[in-house]
């Protein structure tokens, strides 16, 4: 008896010491508690994948079909679908690169998808989300070449933290327009508030999450972000609980009620997967041409392509993960596994799976390891069963995260010499053009296309390297897709 007692706790630190050795927690200055922390913190940051993904999935393609079969949409199984793969490709990111960084449909891919592939004449479900698997495979064939490792090598130091910053403003307007602080205007693109202040309920709760986190943080609190998102949540529930507020209610003259949901039948369901296995390869080739398919995978191919890179530069930087030339450790393997999400994506039938700079949130909180994404994706298997609970995590709950993120990502803007003007004009276009034009990938391609052409004017062409001209030049084809498309007769 007294063997067992004494044996006990040995046995618990020879198995820390393991977890410890294969995530290297304590050489990167982390615990496990934190990287569980901050695990659970990148989940609550992007939980909203499993609404949006089924709504922007819901609709039928161009032959009336809805994804999943039946003649309504089946919200049910895109979202578990969802859940599903988020959780095994961003377990399968924390093993095999040891990277806190999470996975989910990717938000823009699923939309070109939805509004574009699959409503092309003749075009189903399947055949986009065979397209979706074809794109996949050509980045895995580029990463095991090496192609994408020596593309993301190629981008200059200066760049890459552009990137970081604007994926930063990008986020914090994703955060506003989530909590509806930021909407749009009646004569102008954006306006603050409601009638231009906070007159509603639902915005006092986002405005006081808010500052409850930004005390936190400057009272550096452990765990700072995920206390507001609970927080946050706790009192948009009792908010809504005293003043049973509803869009258009007697007490919300905003028209504006809290995203609080109710919570109806068991929280607890058996999942329903039936959108595995929805894809076809081949049925995109008989029915709109070789040539249709190439396009359409290249132009889903190069938003998955440098949205990754993007991220992965932004989540590395903001946990001081980059080594000297600004490279996250194991870039092949981070890279590989996000193109394999790609493919599990187009066969679960959920779209491209992609890495999502949401997971700056848990590396702000202190996640530092690949157990961060293992911890992630494990919540996401959860979520499979449980998704009527995490999706009453409301919005104005989760945005204060993503805003107080886009602060910390923003410090990194003194890293670039703004007065020499070939440095700072590309940079500038990266910044501004991500949150303005909603679109990482469009910050990435605005931002290489000006550097290309700042280099060239001002004598240092032999300084860009070649890979960066052929980006260029992608690029300047992505931006010009649609004219080439009717060239080709697509659309």
């Amino acid at each position: 008896m007294n063997k067992t007692k004494g044996t006990a706790p040995e046995t618990q630190k020879t198995s820390k010491s393991a977890l410890d050795r294969m995530f290297k927690i304590s050489e990167r200055g982390s615990t496990v508690g934190t990287e569980i922390r901050g695990g659970i913190v990148t989940f609550f940051s992007m939980v909203y994948i499993l609404v949006l993904n089924p709504i922007i999935l819901s609709g039928p393609d161009s032959t009336g079909a809805y994804l999943g079969g039946g003649t309504e949409p089946n919200t049910v199984a895109i979202a578990a679908g969802t859940a599903l793969i988020a959780g095994i490709m961003t377990i399968l990111m924390g093993v095999a690169a040891n990277f806190p960084l999470a996975m989910a449909a990717g938000l823009g891919l699923n939309s070109m998808v939805a509004f574009t592939i699959v409503q092309i004449p003749g075009m189903t479900w399947a055949d986009g989300m065979g397209i979706i698997v074809l794109e996949g495979i050509v980045i895995v064939l580029l990463v095991l070449t090496g192609l994408r490792e020596a593309i993301f090598r190629a981008v200059p130091h200066y760049l890459r933290t552009a990137i970081s910053v604007g994926i930063g403003l990008f986020i914090t307007l994703i955060g506003l327009a989530n909590a509806g602080l930021v909407r749009k205007g009646e004569g102008t693109p954006l306006t603050f508030g409601v009638n231009g202040s906070v007159s509603t309920w639902p915005l006092i709760v986002f405005v006081a999450a808010l500052v409850l986190t930004i005390i936190l943080m400057v009272r550096e609190v452990k765990g700072a972000i995920l206390y507001g998102i609970m927080g946050g949540t706790v009192l948009a529930f009792i908010t809504e609980a005293i003043f049973k507020l509803g869009p258009g209610g007697p007490d919300n003259p905003g028209g504006w009620g809290l995203t609080v949901p109710a919570l109806t039948g068991s929280p607890v369901q058996a999942p329903d997967f039936s959108t595995f296995g929805e894809f076809s390869i081949v049925g995109p080739v008989q029915k709109i041409g070789i040539l249709a398919v190439v396009v359409l995978a290249f132009t889903v191919m190069l938003a998955d392509f440098f949205d990754t890179m993007g991220t992965m530069v932004a989540v590395g930087e903001a946990g001081n993960l980059l080594d000297e030339d600004g490279n996250p450790p194991k870039t092949r393997e981070i890279l590989l596994v996000d193109s394999i999400g790609a493919i599990a994506g187009g066969i679960g039938g959920i779209s491209s799976n992609t890495s999502f700079v949401e997971s700056s949130t848990g590396v702000a909180d202190g996640a530092r390891t690949g157990l961060a994404s293992v911890t992630t994706g494990v919540v996401f298997l959860l979520a499979t069963f449980l998704a009527p609970l995490f999706a009453m995590v409301p919005n104005e709950a989760a945005a204060p995260a993503l805003v107080a993120v886009g602060f910390l990502m923003m410090q990194q803007v003194t890293d670039i010499d703004w007065k020499d003007q070939s440095v700072a004009i590309p940079a500038f276009m990266t910044v501004a053009f991500m949150p303005f034009a909603y679109s990482i990938t469009v910050g990435i391609g605005v931002g290489f296309i000006t550097y290309v052409i700042m280099q060239t004017v001002t004598g240092r062409i032999r300084k860009v390297h070649p890979l960066m001209w052929v980006v260029a030049v992608l690029f300047v084809v992505y931006f010009l897709i649609e004219p080439i498309n009717r060239l080709l007769g697509v659309i």
